[in-house]
């Protein structure tokens, strides 16, 4: 499907094939929405405060690494969240299904994995949010849930909603599926409490950076490696990732001579896709080194990123929190 997503991004025939699609996706999208602000469909109230964490275009748009710095912020001002998840790309033999660090990507998907891991926080996944919220709830002794996507899921109710964005990106050619990238219209922005955008963004209030820190070894995490280990060096890089180019331009900055393979978003990876059969590193995502870990090899290297966001953000939040009724 990379030919229609790279339709969105550039100027293509295909579009004005496709618009009438788009007024209907367009269309049907704004019934739901206000059949359940108007209490026409039910809506599920939570005893505790919810968090959206979504965008309103497809494509990776940095919400994993806001998750996670999210939960950290949270805990530090003594909350004890939660997090749910639709857990796309995988299939649970059940719904709600509870994950941690070591359960299977084919079974939550690769972000629920990867924010099991790195937040220690309790995390379910579950095509029904809302469900999938109640469970946490009766298992876990949670303040506070952050819902990973679903900013358009408005069964469930919410009481902070936060958009990301692609600053490099943006909202493509601004059409609705399957003509462009945008499952709701930017309008949507006026409506939500914060909009972050993920890069450079000259004028937005809140921005979003992800830092890289060190290459981690796939096959042993205790073996780790400066930035600027492979400069001058050819490399693989696979990405399956919602704009894997941005991880290209990522590896630019340390200088090495980049064989780029996109993948995808939320690619299965099985070990064909990474037998180039030259013997070269082969560097990835963090968010896809948790679907490459089954047949890790030594000279597989993934790249954690940690989100740096504007200092008044985290308190904006937890301001908001506190003068939010709820429950």
């Amino acid at each position: 499907m990379k030919w229609l997503t790279d339709s969105w991004y550039r100027p293509h025939p295909l579009r004005w094939f496709l618009v009438p699609l788009s007024l209907l996706y367009q269309l049907i999208a704004t019934i739901r929405k206000h059949a359940f602000q108007r209490d026409w469909l039910t809506r599920h109230r939570l005893r505790v405060p919810v968090i959206i964490v979504g965008n309103i275009s497809v494509g990776g748009t940095g919400k994993t690494p806001f998750v996670i710095w999210l939960c950290e912020q949270l805990q530090q001002a003594g909350y004890k969240p939660g997090i749910i998840s639709r857990g796309y790309g995988g299939k649970a033999p059940r719904y709600p299904l509870e994950v941690d660090a070591t359960t299977p990507t084919k079974q939550a998907g690769d972000e629920p994995v990867l924010i099991a891991r790195r937040t220690q926080c309790p995390v379910v996944v579950d095509p029904n949010r809302s469900r999938a919220a109640v469970h946490l709830l009766s298992q876990h002794r949670c303040d506070l849930i952050i819902s990973d996507d679903g900013l358009q899921h408005y069964a469930l109710q919410r009481d902070i909603e936060i958009c990301l964005v692609d600053s490099q990106r943006r909202f493509g050619n601004k059409l609705s599926l399957p003509a462009g990238p945008l499952r709701e219209p930017v309008s949507r922005l006026q409506s939500v409490d914060f909009v972050v955008y993920n890069g450079e963004a000259a004028s937005q209030r809140y921005q979003m950076q992800l830092a890289p820190t060190q290459w981690v070894n796939l096959a042993d995490p205790n073996i780790t490696l400066p930035l600027n280990a492979f400069a001058q060096r050819e490399v693989h890089a696979i990405a399956g990732i919602g704009n894997p180019q941005r991880f290209f331009d990522q590896l630019c900055e340390f200088n090495p001579i980049v064989h780029p393979h996109a993948f995808d978003d939320h690619h299965a990876f099985d070990e064909a896709d990474l037998s180039f059969d030259d013997g070269l590193p082969v560097l990835m995502t963090e968010k896809d080194a948790v679907k490459c870990q089954a047949f890790a090899k030594d000279f597989y290297w993934y790249l954690p990123v940690s989100a740096e966001i504007d200092n008044g953000l985290a308190q904006a939040i937890l301001t908001k929190l506190k003068d939010t009724p709820h429950g």
